[in-house]
């Protein structure tokens, strides 16, 4: 059986084609600019090198139309005939309380993911006209959305809430709502199997680390708090987001700057978090190369970054009354030794203490994965390199 994951930003189209016997992807691509000038396919089928194709790409149904004709070609196709892809899984951003898992698309689940757009007006239109192309082009295809969101449905009322007057989560929804839980259910359920013990018997933090950050605390196979909040801003400083800080901040900005509302979000999102500290750069490596000539402020966004997930891992630990594990994932949990070890340096007293030697042979661009505490370390430390496209691709099998 065959799965098509498809990611579907607002001018952008992610897919993997996945065969779900031995759960390998034959053929993956990103189809980028679309309705813009210059649209490109870059298509790269199992161990070959990346075809680029050129089109008049000027919504996502030319796109996915495309995408179909590429997979079924000759010469750079992988499949015989579209009839040979048995389902195509979505990711969604925002399922806001109606959805806490996985479901089929229907009329009724497109109502329900327009009416989340006001909590995700970035991601869910665009999740959405990927369906629509997909439903356009495979009628007859089953279709299922899996939403970042929905993994964290299990998180208690006290995790989720706000100390805000209670009308303004009854009227208009406003809570944690979390998000990366595709990756988050990934990497525990992975770091489980490699501990050899069932999720349901660990205490497990998953840190997905990247340009967007985020922490989780996973207690028996459910997560039960997070550090993403009501949108994807709050919690970890991350690569140009500031993360969690004082609310007063904003109207104070307003004031002291005469900013917008919609000025002091974007200098929030955009202009904030490694960039906004530095004043280099949001990239990482360019931070630590920084550093290490010296430059004090990429230090200073380095050192933040790392005490904050520091801070999180203490705090969920003390929401789950203890921890048996902690993962790292992402782009820059799975490729810094560097974070992984100061995030996790002056927390030996919790039992928790790194291999310098392992830490450095741990790299998730190597295809890498495995354990780098030291032998007597009460707690578990993992590298698990995320897959949030085989996790669509499961959920998605496992309702069709």
């Amino acid at each position: 059986m065959k799965v098509l994951v498809v990611n579907a930003g607002s001018s952008s189209l992610k897919y993997q084609l996945i065969n779900m016997n031995g759960e390998s992807v034959l053929a993956k691509g990103n189809v980028e600019r679309i309705g813009m000038p210059e649209p490109l396919l870059k298509h790269t089928v199992q161990d070959k090198e990346t075809v680029e194709i050129h089109g008049d790409f000027k919504d996502h149904v030319a796109a996915l139309k495309k995408v179909i004709e590429t997979l079924v070609d000759e010469k750079l196709g992988v499949i015989g005939s579209m009839d040979e892809i048995s389902a195509v899984g979505h990711r969604v951003v925002h399922g806001g309380e109606r959805f806490s898992s996985s479901v089929i698309i229907d009329d009724e689940v497109m109502e329900a993911i327009e009416a989340n757009i006001e909590l995700a007006p970035l991601h869910n239109p665009a999740n959405i006209m990927g369906i629509q192309a997909c439903r356009n082009i495979m009628p007859n295809t089953p279709m299922v959305a899996v939403f970042d969101t929905a993994f964290h449905q299990t998180m208690p009322q006290k995790a989720f809430m706000y100390a805000v007057p209670y009308s303004v989560y009854e009227d208009l929804g406003v809570r944690r709502y979390g998000f990366h839980g595709t990756s988050h259910k990934y990497v525990s359920l992975k770091a489980a199997a490699m501990l050899g013990k069932p999720v349901e018997s660990l205490k497990i933090i998953t840190c997905h680390l990247g340009n967007g950050s985020s922490i989780a605390a996973v207690d028996c196979g459910k997560s039960i708090d997070t550090s993403m909040g009501f949108t994807p801003l709050e919690g970890l400083p991350m690569g140009t987001r500031s993360g969690s800080i004082d609310p007063a901040i904003l109207s104070y900005l307003m004031d002291k700057e005469n900013l917008t509302c919609e000025e002091v979000n974007r200098i929030l999102n955009k202009d904030s978090g490694m960039l906004g500290l530095s004043g280099l750069s949001s990239d990482f490596r360019d931070l630590h190369n920084a550093a290490a000539e010296g430059n004090k402020r990429a230090q200073l966004a380095l050192d933040v970054f790392n005490y904050e997930v520091k801070k999180y891992i203490a705090a969920y630990a003390a929401a789950m009354g203890g921890v048996d594990c902690i993962v790292f994932t992402a782009g820059i949990g799975e490729n810094t030794p560097r974070v992984r070890e100061k995030s996790c340096s002056g927390l030996e007293f919790m039992g928790i203490k790194i291999d310098d030697e392992k830490n450095q042979k741990v790299l998730g661009r190597l295809n890498t994965e495995g354990e780098i505490s030291t032998d007597d370390s009460s707690v578990k430390v993992l590298v698990v390199p995320t897959n949030e496209e085989l996790m669509i691709a499961r959920e998605t099998l496992e309702l069709i």
